[in-house]
């Protein structure tokens, strides 16, 4: 305990404000990355569908997904400039001693964000002006370029894993920078992989979950079912995916970042035959507090066998390892994780059973709860994940190069934590109109169906049609024969 006291006194006052700041805007930021990564995706399996069959339901759920994407993106650009404003304000010694070597990605973050605004300004305007297949095709890049912004984040957070690409002059100064390497770094596949299909998963399961509630209020008409099981789908069948490759992250921490591993693991002592531990907490002597302790499970799943050696937080000085206290929040997270995965994984086995034998949702109410909570529950691992990566990554902001007390900005403390209060009371206005918003879409949405039967596949009229109805664009004109308005 005397230690890691000394160690938080060496930090600068700054650092604590700081890195709260920035947990704050990236823990809110993370909430709309999936709807902002996947959700054109899901659209776009919707419009296939409609396209396919010319359901009016798939029709019209396509185009309120559309809306919903464009609110999203809107949003999400906000709090990602705010992000992009706090890495440099915050962590000057990191973008100015770093930026050239790992910067690459931020630029093809940028460049992805613009033209994500674009592809959906098109796909908008197009409901109303376009062919449909000439819609839908123009709709096609949108997943594309919203994986292309994955691809910079991940480029830049992976090289702060593993940083690659270059070398140290007699200074200590990046020097020779290989742009290549420092993208393709040893943890960029594992992350980018496992993060793109969260995101997907997490997608599929939020909007989902929206029909499952409408469902478990009986509304069981066809818009609420093929609106939950085109994503739910989706979700179910990348749940194995997922657990695959978390398992496969997993193991290249071990290879790649073994003192990290340690602190997700608890492992003080190198040795082999060590234990998993499901929760419990790291004492400053080395022993776990509570969980559940599985002899040898550690061991056998890092390397397969009992006999692996598995790298203790022990084996390096305490100034260069995650305190008990860090350890055990990095430990919780993974294991929240993992924990949800695995019951989402049961949830996805459930429906393929039940479809495959009788080509129907399960039918008990059970089922619809636990739909209905699998997107917050995404949501909750999504943030563990991030938790899990960056916690124990420390004290390092680029690991075995530079710590985050190196990186901090001089700014006074004072300002920091004023700063944080106007973030937090920005971001919940924001969050609050962004909700409200949403609701009245729903609540108009469903005023307009009351009338006109679609949600039961009842075709709509000329004036209803999605395809001559954009979202918050024009209107047809009034007319007596359609009853509308301006």
């Amino acid at each position: 305990m005397t230690g890691a006291l000394q160690l938080l006194a060496q930090d600068p006052p700054q650092l604590l404000p700081a890195r709260e700041l920035m947990a704050f805007s990236l823990g809110v930021h993370i909430l709309l990355v999936p709807l902002g990564v996947a959700l054109p995706f899901i659209t776009l399996l919707m419009h296939y569908r409609a396209l396919r069959t010319d359901d009016p339901v798939a029709w019209l759920l396509a185009r309120r997904w559309s809306a919903v994407m464009a609110v999203q993106f809107a949003v999400g650009v906000v709090t990602g400039t705010v992000l992009s404003f706090e890495l440099g304000l915050l962590w000057p010694g990191l973008l100015g001693r770093w930026g050239d070597v790992f910067g690459l990605g931020f630029g093809v973050e940028a460049w992805a964000f613009f033209l994500e605004a674009v592809l959906i300004a098109v796909y908008l305007y197009g409901w109303r002006r376009l062919g449909r297949r000439t819609h839908f095709v123009l709709g096609v890049p949108l997943p594309l370029v919203a994986l292309l912004g994955a691809f910079g984040i991940l480029a830049a957070n992976s090289w702060m894993n593993t940083p690659r690409g270059f070398r140290l002059d007699a200074n200590g100064e990046p020097v020779d920078v290989d742009v290549r390497k420092a993208v393709f770094t040893p943890m960029f596949g594992p992350e980018y992989w496992h993060f793109v299909v969260a995101m997907f998963m997490t997608a599929g399961f939020v909007v989902a979950g929206v029909y499952a509630t409408g469902m478990l209020r009986g509304r069981r008409d066809r818009y609420h079912r093929l609106g939950f099981t085109v994503p739910f789908t989706a979700a179910a069948v990348l749940a194995p995916v997922q657990m695959f490759l978390g398992d496969f992250i997993a193991r290249s921490v071990f290879h790649q970042q073994p003192v990290k591993f340690a602190a997700m693991e608890l492992v003080w002592e190198t040795d082999t035959h060590v234990p998993e531990y499901i929760f419990g907490r790291l004492n400053p002597d080395g022993s776990v507090s509570g969980g559940i302790r599985i002899p040898q499970l550690d061991s056998i799943l890092a390397g397969f066998s009992p006999s692996t050696r598995v790298t203790g937080l022990t084996s390096v000085p305490p100034g260069d390892r995650p305190t008990p206290g860090q350890a055990t929040v990095a430990h919780t997270a993974f294991d929240v994780m993992v924990g949800i995965g695995s019951v989402l994984l049961l949830l996805a086995l459930w429906y393929a059973w039940a479809w495959w034998r009788r080509r129907d949702l399960p039918r008990s109410r059970w089922f619809l709860w636990a739909a209905a909570g699998s997107g917050a529950a995404c949501l909750v691992a999504v943030e563990a994940g991030w938790i899990t990566t960056e916690v124990g990554r420390q004290p390092w902001i680029v690991y075995g190069h530079m710590r985050v007390a190196e990186a901090v900005t001089d700014a006074p403390a004072g300002t920091l934590w004023a700063v944080l209060g106007v973030v937090v009371a920005g971001y919940t206005a924001m969050l609050a109109v962004f909700l409200t918003v949403l609701l009245r879409m729903r609540t108009r949405w469903r005023l307009e169906d009351e009338r006109s039967g679609v949600r039961e596949g009842r075709r709509p009229s000329v004036a209803e049609s999605p395809e001559h109805a954009t979202p918050y664009g024009p209107r047809p004109p009034h007319t007596p024969a359609s009853g509308g308005r301006r």
